[in-house]
């Protein structure tokens, strides 16, 4: 049950389905963290109507991981969360590069939830190699 119906209500990611309900849905707090591997997961222009959602991290496959690159990459991802999650505000963000042969930046996210005041957190792995995250 949905307790608090302000923090919003989506389908589950990856989409689900049940049997006797249809559509499964996540809500509150599992909904937002959701909302946010969406939009760290999602190329602007891939939105039918929402051309600038999304996080461009493919952008830095190539690049050497310097305090200058870490910088920029922390900058489009805080525009992304500014402009594609307003439920929330970014307390603390940092990147780690978990391996770098195999191209795995882990993102991590300290955030407020505005509306209950609530702090969360959560890492999301980014591979920058195409089919690792299977």
């Amino acid at each position: 049950m949905n307790d608090r119906p302000y923090l919003g209500t989506g389908w589950t990611f990856p989409v689900r389905f049940d049997k006797k309900h249809g559509v499964e849905l996540s809500s509150e707090e599992k909904d937002i963290k959701e909302s946010l591997d969406i939009l760290f997961s999602t190329i602007p222009g891939e939105r039918v109507f929402r051309h600038n959602y999304g996080c461009d991290l493919r952008q830095w496959v190539f690049s050497k991981m310097d305090l200058t690159e870490k910088t920029m990459i922390i900058d489009v991802i805080e525009q992304a969360i500014m402009n594609g999650e307003p439920r929330i505000t970014v307390e603390e963000l940092d990147l780690e590069i978990a391996d770098e042969l195999e191209g795995i930046m882990m993102i991590h996210l300290e955030y407020l939830v505005r509306s209950t005041n609530s702090r969360s957190s959560m890492v999301y792995p980014f591979y920058f190699l195409e089919g690792t995250r299977l």
